[in-house]
């Protein structure tokens, strides 16, 4: 399996969280066994000192009931499976032993010796103390080398334990670490494939949306976007070569035949090439102004301002172009609305709109303004806009009168679209049945 870049399993970040939650494991799992441990020698001891503190309890009573032959038959009797008890009557030893070890500590107190046997296990390890009675001393042990090989194994089961926790934890996340690098390989394929100029491609999403199905979607989007940026760029490059070539044009032929134009007429064509000059530059202007206010690098003139009130000084701007055209404009407004925005923006966005409706509602077409609350309408009776051309309106130099038979740059609206953007306020195209009604919430 190829790496990514070059990157091995054991080179990657899963790997080092691997390493990192292996240690951890065996740490927890370290620590608990050892836990276990330390319960389990307690346990041993607490039960060996409960075993020798009844024997002891029980031979000091027999010494005190009995005599001392048959105290001595009790200790030479006694069951060795039980105690290993040793007594010495006057120079002999009775008991289950034939030797009783120097400095055995008093009981409670207790300490460890070896004891040879004749069977197959010869050495036997044992655990025991004196005790005093009236016949003299008595030695009670107890057998605990059972007990500690039960413990050596217990403790060989724990680092076998810990062993294998390690090597599988270690094996797992080697393999986690290709499976994570067999994504990250198809996802440089890809990426290649984006580089190379293929924007068309995309991410894999699986259904585990898993963290890598979160990133493919979030990159996914941004392809979107990136895709849908550069197609909006190539549109508008070739709309502006669309509507600059024309007016350049003309500006080069009438360049050209300024030299045989005569004194007379050298003023009105110099006037008409200013025109289709001013037609350009405004074109680039636009353009710039709507990348400043898009980027937010246009500063806000904010100040409070009412919606009544630039609706009615809309009407008076927008009043006299109707009747131009014969066309009949109202205006009416309810329940006054502060707001805080740029004045001038405002009024700019909100008159291109009505300027477009006078333009193209045609003669005779009627045109309201209609302001209520904090939502300001403008509607007109004229053709309209179709339902697959309204998301597209807004897009820069789009213009969807091919014949170009209104001079214009074809920003208008993308200008609205971001001035309303900027005093976060939503604009909606919908159907006049007939004509258009443009619907701008504050």
């Amino acid at each position: 399996m190829a790496s990514a870049k070059g990157i091995k399993p054991y080179q990657s970040s899963a790997w080092r969280i691997t390493i990192i939650f292996s240690a951890l494991v065996t740490l927890i799992i370290g620590t608990l066994l050892f836990g276990m441990y330390r319960q389990l020698m307690n346990e041993q001891e607490l039960q060996t000192d409960q075993h020798l503190a009844a024997e002891k309890a029980r031979y000091q009573q027999m010494a005190l009931t009995l005599d001392r032959r048959s105290f001595g038959i009790q200790v030479k009797t006694a069951d060795p499976k039980t105690a290993l008890v040793v007594w010495r009557n006057s120079f002999d030893l009775v008991g289950a032993l034939s030797l009783m070890p120097d400095d055995m500590p008093m009981l409670p107190q207790t300490r460890e010796f070896p004891v040879l046997t004749g069977g197959p296990d010869k050495l036997h390890i044992l655990t025991g103390g004196l005790v005093m009675t009236r016949y003299g001393p008595v030695l009670i042990a107890t057998r605990t080398d059972q007990l500690a090989t039960l413990i050596d194994r217990f403790v060989n089961a724990a680092i076998t334990a810990m062993m294998l926790t390690i090597v599988l934890t270690l094996a797992l996340g080697y393999l986690f670490s290709k499976a994570i690098l067999r994504r990250l390989v198809q996802y440089n394929r890809l990426s290649r494939r984006i580089e190379r100029g293929e924007y068309s491609t995309r991410f894999p999403v699986s259904w585990r949306q898993d963290e890598f199905d979160m990133l493919a979607s979030k990159f996914n989007r941004v392809l979107d976007t990136l895709e849908n940026n550069l197609t909006a760029v190539r549109g508008a490059t070739d709309n502006i070569a669309h509507d600059l070539r024309t007016p350049l044009s003309h500006l080069r032929i009438g360049l050209e035949q300024l030299p045989d134009r005569s004194c007379e007429e050298l003023p009105e064509a110099c006037a008409i090439l200013t025109e289709k000059l001013d037609h350009c530059l405004a074109t680039f202007d636009a353009m710039l102004s709507l990348t400043r206010i898009e980027e937010g690098q246009q500063t806000l003139e904010l100040q409070e301002l009412s919606l009544k009130v630039l609706c009615e000084d809309l009407f008076e701007m927008a009043e006299a172009m109707a009747e131009m055209n014969q066309q009949t404009l109202s205006v009416t407004t309810g329940t006054d609305v502060k707001l805080t925005g740029d004045k001038y923006l405002l009024f700019q966005a909100l008159f291109n709109l009505v300027d477009n409706a006078i333009k193209y509602a045609g003669e005779g077409a009627h045109i309201e303004i209609v302001q209520r609350d904090r939502e300001i309408q403008i509607r007109d009776n004229g053709p309209g806009i179709p339902d697959e051309a309204k998301d597209r309106v807004f897009d820069r130099l789009v213009r969807l009168d091919p014949s170009r038979h209104y001079q214009g740059t074809g920003l208008g609206l993308s200008l609205v679209k971001a001035i309303l953007a900027r005093h976060d306020a939503r604009v909606k195209l919908m159907d006049n049945q007939p004509g258009l009604i443009v619907s701008i919430t504050f």
